[in-house]
């Protein structure tokens, strides 16, 4: 692995230019004060109750993410790039998604083989040719963006089903401001906060036709989620109903809530459970939360489903080294974002260099999420790497590989004083009458050190993302 990109430091010539400022200020900080502020930001995060479930893990289901109290900044220069190729790359996935239940022009056109998308398990037969609102299907999308070795910046992955981060993002900004406001005199940065009014704005444009004003609720799976915390803040910040499939029922093929006012129908469901579980009729008939007959009533036109069913088949990774070529075919622009170099298992050739190569790369499963089921070559003992050469084996098509990136680094205060740790950015890009970005997005750090491995369900922080306006 090359040596990586310092986000804070240029090598030999001190700070930044954008990070000057914060740099002057930390060297003035002691570690004894930093310390007091860090473990006031844990307990508050404590009372709050922002946690977030580790399923299986020994030290119990719920637990706080760590917060780093050093921001992550980024100039505006290089913002106003990142935002651009957001932008054109959802734009792009959203066509895709809707051709391939409809037209399927990419495939006739040879770009993207047709096995890829009708054997993927998050291909919906149910919607081909079904017409959702504004043909938007990812409303929401979290691009996990990662910086190389030499500065420049690349999309790891799409999240287009239900992408999660955002409530940490907006929490982390809240605490930056109530530890250290004297930062916020002396920076310019972009601000966060409206993220909900542009969610419900968002979510209330692609309303089904004729509703002038919709109802829109936030729907569950329950509290013992991971992300239910998430669910219930964005619900609360919105001012909308956070319900559970119980609390949904469809009458004369229509959405009903219920209430103590009696029923009130629903038009906007922004959906934080997975496509199999939202119906019991359409889809797994063991699933005790979704709502009997919502498929039907969505597919009729009258109700949006935020994000659509089916998106997923758009974000799983035997689709992403497609992603540029589709925003060539969609909308005639070269790339603005590129991806990572990427071999696919299931073809011959990338199979053979990726066994030959197996201790240099990062292995991923094409259906995996949250970092787990990955093999980080570098990072792995040989018989750990063993164990991964006989699943490749058995089943190449369910696996694609990359170089293993050195990502880049921020300084973070950990328990041995400031060190870089490995970052990556999960900005949020909103889809409906238009586009948007918030400026930032979550970073997630790698706290342990030399790790890769930046998920908060394998022991990943986050930090505050500072956009710095001109």
């Amino acid at each position: 692995m090359s040596e990586f990109f310092d986000e804070m430091l240029a090598k030999n010539q001190g700070a930044r230019e954008h990070y000057q400022a914060f740099h002057d200020w930390l060297h003035a900080q002691t570690a004894v004060s930093l310390s007091r502020k860090r473990a006031e930001a844990d307990l508050i995060f404590r009372r709050v109750g922002i946690t977030f479930a580790v399923y299986g893990s020994d030290a119990g289901t719920e637990r706080l993410i760590p917060f780093d109290i050093i921001p992550r900044i980024i100039p505006a220069n290089e913002w106003s790039k990142l935002e651009s190729g957001l932008k054109q790359r959802v734009r792009a996935l959203n066509m895709f998604v809707h051709d391939i239940y409809h037209e399927q022009n990419i495939i006739q056109a040879g770009i993207v083989p047709a096995e890829q998308i009708f054997r993927n398990a998050q291909y919906r037969p149910e919607m081909q040719g079904i017409s959702v609102a504004s043909n938007i299907y990812a409303h929401i999308a979290g691009v996990d963006i990662v910086r190389a070795g030499g500065g420049e910046f690349y999309v790891l992955e799409d999240n287009l089903r239900v992408p999660s981060g955002v409530s940490y993002m907006l929490e982390d900004r809240k605490m930056m401001m109530r530890l250290f406001p004297e930062l916020f005199e002396h920076h310019k940065v972009a601000p966060v906060a409206h993220y909900p009014d542009l969610l419900l704005d968002n979510l209330r444009s692609v309303a089904p036709q004729g509703v002038d004003d919709p109802t829109v609720v936030v729907l569950t799976a329950g509290m013992y989620n991971s992300a239910y915390f998430e669910h219930a803040f964005l619900a609360q910040q919105m001012g909308v109903e956070l319900v559970e499939g119980q609390d949904l029922f469809v009458d004369d093929n229509h959405v009903y809530m219920r209430t103590t006012r009696g029923p009130r129908r629903v038009d906007v469901i922004y959906r934080r459970i997975d496509d199999d579980f939202l119906d019991p009729l359409a889809f797994r008939p063991d699933s005790s939360l979704g709502v009997p007959g919502l498929l039907s009533v969505y597919q009729s036109g009258r109700v949006t489903l935020a994000n659509a069913v089916g998106t997923g088949v758009a974000d799983d990774k035997s689709i992403y080294p497609y992603v540029q070529d589709m925003i060539r075919f969609y909308l005639s622009e070269e790339p603005v974002l590129n991806n990572v170099p990427t071999w696919q298992c299931r073809k011959k050739d990338d199979l053979a260099y990726v066994m030959a190569h197996l201790p240099e790369l990062v292995v991923k499963e094409v259906h995996g999420a949250g970092g787990y089921g990955m093999l980080v070559g570098p990072a792995s003992t040989r018989a750990q790497i063993g164990c991964f050469r006989e699943k490749i084996i058995a089943r190449p098509d369910a696996y694609i590989a990359q170089p293993t990136l050195a990502l880049s680094a921020c300084p973070t205060f950990v328990e041995s004083g400031i060190a870089p740790r490995h970052i990556d950015l999960r900005p949020f890009v909103l889809s409906g009458e238009t586009i948007s970005v918030v400026p930032g997005g979550l970073t997630r750090v790698a706290l342990n050190e030399g790790s890769l491995v930046v998920n908060s369900s394998q022991g990943g922080g986050t930090k505050d993302t500072w956009i710095l306006e001109v």
